[in-house]
């Protein structure tokens, strides 16, 4: 099964070195065991757009969806055989970036 991973943060670029060797380290384990998908950081939410095309013609407005204190910075899209072994790694994944983590499973 594939989970998404999303990596919650409040501010831009607030990762430290030792937290990247840390994220480096969790890549490495969940790269070489087939688990990671694909990994990113994503650009702060004012420099988002949202397109709106469900009427006559389409929108585009700047910023994020939703103005909030917290947002994704990153994300991981990880396969993992059961419900467990994705909390068990999404724990880690916490840990080595030190953010909270939200998992959501794909359909």
């Amino acid at each position: 099964m594939r989970y998404l991973f999303a990596v919650i943060d409040s501010q831009t670029n607030s990762g430290t070195r030792e937290e990247a060797v840390t994220i480096d380290a969790f890549n490495d384990k969940i790269g070489a065991s087939g688990q990671r998908l694909m990994a990113a950081g994503l650009v702060a939410p004012r420099d988002a757009k949202v397109f709106d095309n469900r009427g006559d013609a389409a929108l585009i407005s700047d910023g994020p969806i939703n103005q909030t204190h917290e947002y994704m910075s990153g994300f991981w899209i990880i396969d993992a055989a059961t419900d467990a072994l994705a909390h068990e790694l999404a724990a880690e994944a916490s840990k080595a970036c030190n953010r909270r983590i939200e998992v959501r499973r794909f359909l």
